[in-house]
């Protein structure tokens, strides 16, 4: 027999997320980690070819096993590593709880080469400095710089990757 790809993802669709959820055990043997219908879809078809197709070769599989045990799989620190920051003067502060994740700690200086021009900024427990002068927020400092609307953690690069690398 061999596999229609097309037909299952199709006879998938129509089921509900129970249905799913039990074909899913019945496939891969184990109940599944989500509930999200796409992921499970994905998952039952690509047991489902596994089973067909004969899965990976013993070998990959040994391969594959030994790359993992070299691997950092961590994609984020552990929360007690970043519970506590270091201070300028080498003593350990807990973060303020009211204060963005984003922003680094305070006496940070932001570096950003904008049309050719070094923007220096001074990050400040309440504030900013920017060319001597305070802003409260550092999308005003990025409007001011670019004379435009821009969101000041992206114009400095402060936010998280969303998916993959440039």
């Amino acid at each position: 027999m061999s596999l229609n790809i097309t037909r299952e993802v199709a006879d998938m669709k129509r089921l509900t997320t129970g249905e799913l959820k039990d074909k899913y055990e019945n496939v891969c043997g184990c109940p599944p980690r989500s509930h999200n219908r796409d992921w499970l879809v994905k998952k039952i078809i690509w047991r489902m070819q596994a089973i067909e197709e004969g899965g990976l070769p013993e070998r990959a599989r040994r391969r594959a096993l030994e790359m993992a045990d070299d691997a950092d799989l961590r994609k984020r620190p552990p929360r007690s590593f970043t519970q506590q920051v270091e201070s300028a003067d080498d003593t350990t502060v807990a973060p303020d709880p009211g204060r963005d994740r984003r922003l680094p700690p305070a006496g940070t200086v932001l570096v950003r080469i904008y049309k050719r021009q070094t923007i220096t900024v001074t990050v400040n427990q309440d504030d900013f400095n920017f060319n001597g002068k305070r802003y409260e927020t550092l999308s005003a400092i990025a409007n001011e710089v670019t004379g435009s609307h821009v969101n000041g953690f992206a114009f400095f690069k402060l936010n998280p990757k969303k998916g993959g690398t440039k």
